[in-house]
């Protein structure tokens, strides 16, 4: 059935070229109905929850449109507002025209191009950088002036989160072209205005670095707007790829006259000035897997560090993932300023098969040492250590200690993940404590048939010949009976073990990782462990530190654990108020890491709203055991703090971890402006994507 056209819609296929339109107009191919639309917007605005959770929705209201109402209007927008939210402050505007410095040269021809010809046509071309924020405009002069009085202009602020549906903002949350029109627009101060946005992307790696905009009255409104501004954003990607291109071309000029030791078989990689990898030669994939934003071509585009702003050798070095400590890292500057880095991996003469098992142990080693979350410098010593170990051959035993619950399983896989010589190498795991004391030896060496009741008619080995040519584990060796203690000491130092009941001796190639809960040199000065063995195994040994002493890695580990259990549940991941991440950070967590994952768990079960307040948390949580820990300054230092900057980096994470990542609070609580937040990121080297 064909449906009638009212008075106030008309169908039309191509739209009248005259200077003005009607509400009642086409938007291309989809119906525009502007009384329809905004008795559609009053609606919503009265019941926006039941509106979003109806399946159905108005003919005339697309669906694009639809979502972004429900996106700004739980976004806590208010919908009678009559402008964007706009900074005035010359040190922001200064920063933000430095920091997006290469998108505004690259904007420049097209702008330059474009301002002429859009001079007495009601239309003006903004540019906005990837959070929103206008850092150029252009086109009719009154078209701009009346564009400030919604502030749209330099300094204004139109992603969703600030002001609702508008083609800036719209294009940035669907990464497409996108024209919002009058009464589409979900605030009621810009409903006079039309806009059509078109995402930027960086040409490396597919980010979205901006938006180029057409704004101006509704009556400006054609089909083709979106067209023009998404041919825009491709010129501009065209010139920053061109830019790249040189820059990369000058960067590889730089490193040749820098690096005359280099060699054409060593793996080199060229990082920009953002950390990531733009150029790549001879280097195994597996060695820059770790560190990788997204699916990109292998090596390039991918994100391998962050750049320290001082630029010496010392920082770099610093700076640089624990996987690639290996290589040799080397400043790059250009016109006297740092714009990236060379990363060597000096070739190892060695045959074939020898790098390709090389290759996969590295492989392995980066996947187990990724497991580990965190990155406090205790845990990063101690998966330093770990590896360490796990690529030497000359050590045989790892102690590794730490309370219940901080992982040490995890390390004890970190070194059998190094030490795989092929895929079939063993991981061998026994817990002390589970064993009674009867069953120690079988368990530990085997027996033949018959060597006592109740022994396998076949015979048993035990565990350390299955470990032969591997890892075996053995977690709380403190439980470990005193009588059989020497005849482990013997196996270490023999690398013979003898089943029980059986005099021939089977050689064994075991690497043994121990772990305990318990102070060993105590169990020792007790007489309840034998000093020699204690000095046999714990040769190399790695202290897993609590969870309490390792700051904003509760963080980290709730992000993990959070995305992880919601991807096997498929649901969203939870939310974290400010005041439940304070309570979280200040909890003492005796239980661990083990305690904070059974948490985000029970959290992921219980929670009847997708973000958890203070109330949501145990009451040990909440309550006593935060009171408690906030009474002991000393508890509340989660590093020491030898010097002025070591303070003001410490108290510049503990405002992030406050106020979640949002940067304007961060500055409000600090009181400091935004510029000088950013100034300080940038000095300490803190990044706020975990969050």
């Amino acid at each position: 059935m064909k449906r009638e056209i009212g008075p106030n819609q008309m169908k039309i296929d191509a739209l009248p070229a005259r200077a003005s339109l009607t509400a009642g107009q086409i938007l291309g191919n989809i119906d525009y109905d502007e009384r329809a639309t905004m008795r559609a917007w009053e609606d919503f605005l009265a019941d926006a929850p039941k509106c979003a959770r109806d399946a159905v929705r108005p003919n005339h209201v697309r669906s694009l449109i639809h979502d972004s109402w429900y996106r700004s209007v739980t976004g806590g927008i208010n919908a009678q507002g009559i402008e964007a939210p706009l900074s005035s402050d010359r040190d922001e505007i200064e920063y933000l025209t430095r920091s997006n410095a290469e998108l505004l040269s690259a904007a420049r021809r097209s702008f330059d191009s474009l301002g002429q010809l859009l001079q007495g046509t009601g239309a003006m071309l903004v540019l906005a950088d990837s959070d929103g924020v206008l850092i150029d405009a252009i086109g009719d002069k009154k078209t701009l002036h009346d564009g400030m009085d919604i502030h749209l202009g330099i300094g204004g602020k139109w992603n969703e989160d600030a002001v609702g549906t508008n083609g800036i903002g719209t294009a940035l949350w669907t990464g497409e072209p996108t024209f919002v029109h009058a009464a589409e627009h979900f605030c009621a101060g810009i409903k006079s205005w039309t806009c059509a946005g078109a995402p930027i992307r960086d040409p490396l790696d597919g980010k979205i670095i901006g938006v180029v905009d057409l704004s101006g009255y509704s009556p400006i409104f054609r089909p083709h707007n979106t067209a023009l501004v998404a041919a825009t954003a491709r010129q501009i990607e065209k010139a920053l790829a061109e830019q790249q291109q040189e820059q990369r071309t000058r960067l590889l000029e730089a490193f040749i006259s820098s690096a005359p030791s280099y060699r054409r078989k060593d793996g080199l990689v060229i990082v920009d000035h953002r950390g990531r990898a733009i150029f790549c030669n001879n280097v195994p994939n597996g060695d820059t897997t770790d560190m990788m934003d997204g699916p990109m071509e292998p090596g390039r585009g991918r994100w391998l560090m962050n750049l320290p702003a001082s630029g010496s050798d010392a920082d770099l070095a610093k700076a640089l993932p624990t996987h690639l400590r290996s290589c040799q890292v080397t400043p790059l500057k250009l016109d006297g300023d740092l714009r990236g880095a060379a990363l060597v991996f000096p070739s190892v003469p060695a045959v074939s098969s020898a790098m390709t098992i090389s290759r996969e142990v590295n492989k392995h080693l980066q996947t187990a040492a990724a497991m580990i979350v965190g990155e406090s410098e205790k845990l990063l010593a101690a998966v330093d250590v770990a590896s360490r170990v796990a690529r030497s051959n000359g050590v045989t035993s790892l102690l590794i200690e730490g309370e219940t619950g901080v992982g040490k399983e995890l390390f004890a896989r970190l070194v059998h993940a190094g030490s795989r010589r092929t895929e079939n190498d063993p991981f061998i795991a026994m817990n002390c404590g589970a064993i009674t004391k009867e069953l120690f030896g079988s368990e530990l060496f085997g027996h033949v048939a018959g060597a006592f009741t109740g022994a396998s008619r076949e015979g048993k080995p035990g565990i350390f010949e299955m470990a032969n040519g591997g890892v075996l584990s053995l977690d709380e060796i403190g439980e470990l009976p005193l009588e059989i203690q020497p005849f482990l000491l013997r196996v270490l130092e023999e690398r013979v073990v003898h089943r029980i009941g059986d005099s021939r001796g089977r050689p064994v190639d075991v690497r043994l990782v121990a772990s305990t809960n318990r102070d060993l040199k105590q169990e020792v000065a007790a007489g309840r462990f034998r000093s020699d063995l204690y000095y046999r195994i714990g040769a190399v040994s790695i202290q897993v530190p609590a969870l309490r002493e390792r700051g904003d890695d509760i963080l980290l580990l709730i992000e993990h654990f959070n995305r992880r259990i919601a991807a096997l549940a498929g649901n969203k991941p939870l939310e974290f108020s400010s005041a439940a991440f304070d309570a979280l950070l200040a909890y003492r967590w005796p239980g661990n890491v083990r305690e904070l994952k059974n948490l985000v768990e029970r959290l992921h079960i219980l929670a009847r709203v997708s973000t958890i307040e203070l109330q949501d948390l145990p009451g040990e949580i909440n309550a006593g055991n935060r009171n408690n820990i906030h009474s002991d300054p000393a508890a509340m230092l989660e590093e020491p703090v030898c010097s002025f900057e070591d303070a003001e980096r410490q108290a510049i994470k503990n405002a992030l971890a406050a106020e979640g990542g949002n940067l304007s609070k961060v500055a409000l609580r600090l009181g400091i402006s935004r510029p000088t937040l950013y100034r300080k990121l940038g000095q300490y080297g803190i990044r706020r994507g975990f969050l």
